[in-house]
């Protein structure tokens, strides 16, 4: 059973402004909700129409129609669960890094955090400007990764004026991909989907790189594409040793 204070929490948590209110962010279906459940991100409360997760302190059993009401998904999914946003832990600069300067569109973000967890990327820096990670639509491209890369936001600008770090990024005039060898403690920099990079950050970058092409028509790709295909390059034998 749902309560209704429950149902008006749970649909306010589509909002950001109450997510950072009440510490809490939503997930949906069975492969997203489980890998959640299984890592070290604080279940608050779980409402499901399967008795699978009848073993939980904090389930709540609900019917179709009463899922419905709750989910954001056209075709929901079973289960939404209720989890407490993890604390801020702090970013290590010793790693390779991904930066994201102006991400908007969720469904990018998402997908960047789960090519992150699969690339073996450990840390995500976002600019204050982007997109929350815990908007709902970026939870669900995740898949799950979200609970295994740190995400934070920083002040892109205090950030590398006031640190000397190495950083590089996809760019259409620079050093072509297959030709680089990336460092293991780099900070690898993307643009906004339809901006690209500020010409401040422009001006504090170690080296471009360009990702080769055949059609010179086109002038970009999608964000999550450029990380795709750097970050295989940068596991995939370009790295130095």
């Amino acid at each position: 059973m749902i309560t209704k204070n429950q149902i008006k929490l749970v649909k306010s948590l589509r909002n950001k402004k109450n997510r950072i209110k009440t510490g809490y962010f939503i997930a949906e279906g069975e492969k997203i909700v489980d890998e959640l459940i299984k890592s070290k991100i604080e279940l608050a409360f779980a409402f499901s129409t399967s008795k699978k997760y009848m073993i939980l302190d904090k389930f709540f059993q609900i019917n179709d129609n009463q899922l419905s009401m709750i989910s954001n998904l056209k075709k929901p999914n079973k289960v939404l669960g209720v989890f407490k946003i993890p604390e801020i832990t702090k970013v290590d600069f010793n790693s390779n890094i991904v930066a994201l300067e102006e991400i908007n569109d969720p469904g990018n973000l998402g997908t960047i955090i789960r090519l992150c967890d699969w690339f073996g990327i450990k840390n995500i820096i976002c600019s204050n400007g982007s997109v929350d990670c815990y908007n709902p639509k970026v939870v669900q491209g995740s898949m799950g990764s979200i609970s295994r890369v740190n995400i934070s936001y920083l002040d892109f600008d205090k950030l590398f004026i006031k640190h000397d770090y190495d950083v590089v990024a996809s760019h259409l005039d620079g050093v072509k991909l297959e030709n680089y060898n990336f460092k293991s403690n780099q900070i690898i920099l993307f643009g906004s989907e339809s901006k690209g990079l500020s010409k401040k950050l422009l001006s504090k970058l170690t080296n471009k790189l360009t990702i080769g092409r055949l059609n010179n028509n086109l002038d970009s790709l999608n964000v999550a594409t450029s990380v795709a295909i750097v970050l295989n390059s940068l596991i995939n034998g370009i790295t130095e040793k």
